[in-house]
């Protein structure tokens, strides 16, 4: 356990918090990371449209979102002495998630809370909450 920690980054203060605290499990336990994004569109919510030229900038906009984030952690860990890999995945969170950890073998996820709460958590519902329901390894959620 915590040699493959996956870590899903959304940009967002927690998940910052979340790459340090598997950094640091990483660092004690000779680990590896492999830090994931999976931007979702404006407030968390995929843009839908039958519009094909709306869906291809949304894409576009996506994967810029994602680089930019994925630049972001690169300098956070750029002193990181295992290995590291970085991922840009579309497609739900929660469930991109759960597959990534998969396919690459990780026995660890590492995952910020989002912090949302009330009536928008009740609707939206919580991707890390998800992850740790659906998931076949360790979950630590960071607050």
């Amino acid at each position: 356990m915590l040699q493959n920690i996956l870590v899903p980054i959304d940009g967002s203060e927690n998940a910052w918090k979340a790459l340090e605290a598997a950094r640091g499990l990483a660092e004690k336990y000779q680990g590896d990371l492999v830090v994931l994004t999976v931007p979702y569109g404006k407030s968390g919510m995929m843009l839908l449209s039958m519009d094909q030229e709306v869906i291809k900038n949304d894409r576009k906009e996506l994967a810029l979102i994602g680089n930019a984030i994925l630049e972001e952690a690169q300098k956070r860990l750029k002193d990181f002495a295992g290995n590291v890999s970085y991922k840009l995945k579309a497609g739900n969170p929660a469930q991109t998630i759960l597959d990534q950890a998969e396919a690459e073998k990780c026995d660890t996820i590492v995952i910020g809370s989002r912090g949302i709460s009330g009536i928008k958590e009740f609707f939206l519902g919580s991707v890390s909450s998800k992850v740790a329901e659906y998931a076949k390894i360790p979950v630590f959620i960071i607050k």
